[in-house]
């Protein structure tokens, strides 16, 4: 195998490990935003709780203000009714009583129907408050793990970052930035074999001529679909 290809294979081999490392981490930090972001919904509408009971707190009022307002005004028509001098103004006062006695009933029905909203929102509000204190004990512990965890996980690869470095300033710049630009692209394989004439990156068959050069060994070719760098794989070594 081309010297050049070999260390291509072998750094790639570390950045495939620097790559698993990132992934572990960024799993953690994933499941630390998932419960992050639970909590902050349960955050939102705990407020929203209280702002339907506040609002329920002020309609009850309002309702009561009302109600109060209702009742002076029956009185305040019953006490004409004793002074009216016709059975016209009689009735007229007599149904002005029976309506706002209706709508006393009724505003009496819908503080209730309010008070009850808000008993079973506050109940609601009650629970979600001892949940979100749970889970604020949790997350604190979450967070103190993932971030020993991770730096655990950093550690381990800044070793291996070191090693990486170390091997790149062995390789030719333009060699090393074409493959970086490949690793980008093709996922984290830049460099893959060729088995009977197949690249192992995109399964797409090399060109006769391509693969004989392929076989030589003595200098970098890339896959003429994938564009990856190739080296020649025995079928015995296939994985």
């Amino acid at each position: 195998m081309n010297e050049e290809i070999k260390q291509l294979t072998e750094l790639q081999v570390i950045d495939l490990e620097i790559a698993e490392f990132d992934a572990e981490i960024n799993a953690e930090k994933a499941e630390l935003a998932k419960s992050d972001k639970a909590f902050n919904e349960r955050q939102v509408l705990i407020e929203e709780l209280k702002e339907k009971i506040e609002a329920s707190e002020t309609q009850r009022r309002e309702l009561e203000g009302q109600l109060a307002d209702d009742l002076s005004r029956i009185k305040e028509r019953q006490s004409k009714m004793m002074q009216v001098q016709t059975n016209r103004e009689y009735q007229s006062l007599l149904k002005e009583i029976e309506d706002g006695k209706k709508n006393i009933k009724e505003k009496e029905e819908e503080i209730v129907r309010i008070m009850e909203a808000a008993e079973a929102n506050s109940k609601i509000l009650a629970e979600h408050e001892s949940l979100l204190k749970d889970e604020k004990k949790a997350l604190a512990k979450e967070s103190t793990q993932v971030k020993k965890k991770a730096g655990a996980i950093e550690g381990k690869k800044a070793k291996i970052v070191a090693k990486r470095d170390a091997m790149a300033k062995k390789i030719r710049t333009s060699t090393l930035k074409n493959y970086d630009m490949l690793r980008t692209r093709r996922n984290g394989k830049a460099v893959v074999g060729v088995v009977n004439g197949i690249c192992q990156g995109c399964f797409m068959s090399i060109p006769p001529q391509h693969f004989n050069n392929i076989l030589k060994g003595d200098r970098i070719l890339n896959c003429p679909t994938c564009q990856r760098i190739l080296f020649h794989k025995p079928e015995s070594d296939k994985e």
